[in-house]
């Protein structure tokens, strides 16, 4: 990775690998991705493209009780493998930690104990140059010195400031020892890349955070003296003697490398107007802070015009070190390719970007609540920890082809992001001529023809869960009726290929009565077998994505254990069989077709599954029977179409079971929920499959099970937000005595 002014931009990544304390708990996000479990991670990554790679090779995992008691055996390995593999290591020391048990952020010897772990490091590896010893010092003194939210948990000036001091400090001297073993190492100087707008009333404190964002690359850089404008906050607020701040005028230590770390809240709005406003976002000051696309009507243009701000204030080399949304697959794909065009637009009109790091090539866990609680809440990066190895996304795809110059590809980028869609507001948007005025001009992001999704079944419960779905997720679609395209017959087929020139098909219509097919097997393999393989080969002669449905009735139940993708069909009437065939004939005309076994839909938006119509009736006091000897699996349908996209969106192909997971009969599905809603279940009455006027055989235990990844939320956490989405359950009006028997 030279050091002399490119003429590209490279692309880097990161691995996530923060270990942060809070109060006597350390959280370490290695332990939760398992990378130090996994030796060909690095091979994955060097797949991607990347010429860099931000590894943490942590203070406080190799060396929790002292260097001479240090377990290098993880770097040992790893530093050299990625040499090998020809991506150059930026190596972490300290990544929103504060160090071992025995020190901290606010203890005076910090520095010096990091600065000797940074020295031994250097003799274990000379060869290594690009270094980030302490990981956004600025952001890592707010959250453990100004909110409170890590160790030692401050909540005031002076431990903000003097864990920042100490950070910034602790990252001169480790360069220092570092540099003794090898003067030609560089620092890649990593924080939080934000700004502050705001209305006119709160003018001063929006100066204020626009001035204290550059403390800590200022202390660095050695400007620090009495002309700095935040001087007297550090000196009387904080309490910092002039001593201490002088001594980093008398021994700077700037960043070879400025690393700008840029997310969706970095840039922020203070209203004075805090009854606009979500409570939580309400301060102890009184007033709103919130991050501007979730308020201002007018959005900031992004990370371009604050690469800018840098450049034009330090005038050294920098890299965006961290670009990452937590969001859906498309706006993860949109995020990262504003930051690219931004950061290469920056380029061109002369500032020295070196790079931009999509961040973390493995996802991230419990960022949702900044890491104080271990809730198992995850992200996915490039990879999704999921599956049983780490199964490559959109995103890894993409950073592929920025890698190779291609030209990114996949047409959900045609889409604007969230941040930029009118319903991203949670308060009434915020306009004035003030802020709007010191907005940079808004920029506008080419468009390519649009391509859509065509989905089938408009009137079904899953076509309209798409539908509904794809708007909120601004992906663009067509819902089709027979009438538009009939999916049995190629003309029609072809014809409306040609008309709306889809990047992909989703069949979510077909032939669904269960029992009834049974007696109409002609019309049931026409639509759902023979209609199937129609699709599969226009598909296939368009290079088109199809996703394509099927059912846990493809099994017999003889497993009496859920059933996972490999098993062996086995259907036991009409309406499995149709579904089993398609699945063969559609996999081997198109093998790029995703096949999606589910089960026992559920959901808000239709007054007619299992679910709604249980609640309905025993909450009305009517009697309701459900088979207790027949055991499936859940599946939210809200959940099951947003996981379905994500896999679209993946190129993912083969078959894949998707449920909510809990394997329970129709009867125990009744009790669970009206627990949950806390409805009388008195009148709900458990009978045998047999007791029930059903034509179809059906099978015993037609649980899906999957080896292939646990995407789905679990049942109870979906039970809950249908509960918490639905209306008008307790609404007796037609409640009807239902009696179910069947999927």
């Amino acid at each position: 990775m030279s050091t002399n002014k490119p003429t590209t931009i490279q692309l880097w990544g990161g691995l996530e690998g923060t270990v942060n304390r809070v109060s006597d708990q350390y959280f370490s996000q290695i332990e939760q991705n398992g990378h130090d479990r996994r030796e060909d991670d690095l091979d994955r990554f060097a797949a991607l493209g990347i010429r860099a790679l931000r590894y943490p090779v942590l203070w406080e995992r190799v060396a929790p009780e002292g260097i001479a008691n240090a377990d290098w055996s993880q770097p040992d390995e790893r530093l050299p493998a990625l040499q090998a593999l020809g991506v150059t290591p930026i190596v972490g020391l300290i990544h929103h930690g504060s160090g071992p048990r025995h020190t901290s952020l606010v203890d005076p010897d910090f520095p010096e104990q990091l600065a000797e772990y940074a020295g031994a490091v250097a003799q274990r590896y000379p060869w290594v140059q690009y270094y980030t010893p302490v990981n956004e010092p600025l952001t890592t003194a707010r959250f453990c010195g100004l909110y409170g939210l890590w160790y030692p948990h401050g909540r005031d000036d002076v431990t903000f400031l003097r864990a920042l001091i100490n950070q910034c400090r602790a990252t001169v001297l480790s360069m220092r020892a570092i540099r003794a073993v090898n003067p030609n190492a560089r620092l890649v100087q990593t924080d939080d890349l934000g700004k502050t707008y705001s209305t006119p009333e709160l003018a001063g404190w929006a100066n204020f955070y626009n001035e204290r964002r550059w403390l800590a690359w200022d202390l660095l850089y050695g400007r620090m003296g009495p002309d700095h404008a935040l001087w007297d906050y550090l000196t009387r607020r904080g309490k910092l003697s002039e001593e201490e701040l002088l001594w980093f005028r008398d021994n700077p230590c700037p960043p070879d490398i400025v690393g700008l770390n840029y997310y969706i809240t970095s840039e922020r709005w203070l209203d004075h107007r805090a009854d606009r406003y979500p409570q939580r976002y309400v301060g102890v000051d009184g007033f709103a802070d919130i991050e501007t696309a979730r308020a201002l009507a007018v959005p900031t243009p992004g990370i371009g015009p604050l690469i800018e701000e840098v450049w034009e204030r330090y005038g050294l080399p920098m890299a965006v070190t961290e670009a990452h949304i937590d969001a859906n697959r498309e706006d993860q794909l949109r995020w990262l390719l504003e930051v690219w065009n931004a950061a290469l637009d920056v380029k061109r009109r002369g500032a020295d970007v070196r790079a931009v790091t999509v961040w973390s090539l493995l996802g991230s866990f419990d960022w949702n609540c900044l890491v104080t609680e271990c809730k198992g809440y995850y992200e996915t990066g490039a990879f999704d920890l999921r599956s049983p190895v780490p199964r490559p996304t959109a995103l890894a795809g993409m950073m592929r082809e920025l890698a190779t110059g291609r030209p990114p590809s996949n047409p959900v980028l045609q889409g604007a992001g969230w941040w930029r869609r009118p319903g991203r507001f949670l308060c009434p948007p915020a306009a004035t001529s003030t802020t709007i005025a010191a907005l940079p001009p808004e920029r506008h992001f080419p468009q390519r023809p649009v391509q859509p999704i065509l989905v089938i079944g408009a009137t079904g419960t899953l076509g309209s869960a798409f539908a509904r779905i794809c708007e909120q997720r601004n992906l663009s679609y067509r819902v089709l009726t027979r009438q538009d395209m009939d999916i049995a017959d190629p003309a029609s087929v072809e014809a409306a290929i040609q008309r709306y020139q889809p990047w992909a098909i989703i069949n979510a219509g077909g032939y669904v009565r269960v029992h009834q097919a049974e007696h109409d097997a002609v019309r049931c393999l026409r639509e759902n077998t023979h209609g199937a393989v129609v699709l599969a080969v226009a598909c296939a002669k368009h290079a088109l994505h199809l996703l394509g449905f099927s059912s846990d009735l493809v099994f017999d139940g003889s497993k009496g254990a859920p059933y996972v993708e490999s098993d062996a069909v086995a259907p036991l009437n009409v309406y499995g069989r149709s579904k089993a065939e398609a699945e063969k004939r559609m996999l081997s005309i198109h093998p790029q077709t995703l096949v999606v076994r589910t089960s026992a839909f559920f959901g808000p938006w239709d007054c007619h599954n299992f679910v709604t119509l249980a609640l309905q009736a025993l909450a009305a006091g009517e009697p309701f029977a459900a088979a207790n000897d027949l055991v499936v699996s859940p599946t939210y349908v809200p959940d099951l179409v947003q996981t379905c996209l994500d896999l679209l969106i993946d190129k993912e192909c083969g078959i894949w079971h998707l449920s909510n997971g809990k394997a329970l009969s129709w009867h125990d599905l009744a009790q669970r929920v009206c627990a949950m809603a806390g409805v009388d279940p008195e009148g709900l009455e458990g009978r045998p499959a047999a007791a029930f006027d059903a034509q179809a055989a059906q099978p015993r235990f037609s649980a899906l099970g999957t080896e292939r990844g646990i995407l789905m939320p679990s049942l109870d956490d979906a039970l809950a937000r249908y509960l918490d989405t639905a209306t008008g359950l307790a609404e007796s009006g037609a409640a009807q005595t239902a009696h179910y028997g069947s999927s």
